[in-house]
């Protein structure tokens, strides 16, 4: 069949998202839900065209993982948060549920960053420290300032 212009009409084939589109949904949905098939089909893409791109491309590859590190992120602060407000558990039957915290996990948790957690402390404490170690410089610089000018004032007193 012929259009207006004398071609032939040719079937829709779905068009094709460009690396740029997909890769960037692909991402968003990566980093959302740390899960490689959801982002593949946010992205219309097939996982194997996902997985060959991160093997071939160093910088997909790296942005690959800041991705999956921010959906870590997010599942951890999830999971910070069922752990600190609990979850309503109704028992078999009962209309109404009580709350239930899983202490076991909350303590995994806290020891597997305890020691991030000193590592920052001490990276703040660093900083702190070199904040004190200025303000004591200036001040012993205002020190020496105002003993000199002293001085030199009492070298002009003795002169008279």
């Amino acid at each position: 069949m012929a259009d207006k212009t004398g071609r032939r009409a040719q079937a829709s084939a779905p068009r094709t998202l460009s690396f740029a589109q997909w890769s960037k949904a692909f991402l968003s949905e990566l980093a959302a839900t740390s899960n490689v098939s959801a982002a593949a089909r946010k992205a219309k893409i097939s996982t194997t065209t996902a997985y060959d791109t991160r093997r071939a491309n160093p910088e997909f590859s790296r942005k690959w993982l800041a991705a999956l590190c921010e959906g870590y992120d997010h599942l951890e602060m999830e999971l910070l948060h069922r752990l600190r407000t609990g979850e309503v558990k109704p028992p078999a039957g009962a209309k109404r549920g009580s709350r239930a915290f899983d202490n076991a996990t909350a303590f995994r948790l806290l020891a597997a960053h305890r020691e991030s957690a000193a590592r920052q402390r001490a990276i703040n404490h660093n900083q702190d420290s070199a904040r004190i170690l200025v303000s004591i410089n200036t001040k012993l610089d205002k020190m020496r300032e105002r003993k000199l000018l002293a001085a030199s004032e009492m070298v002009i007193d003795a002169g008279e």
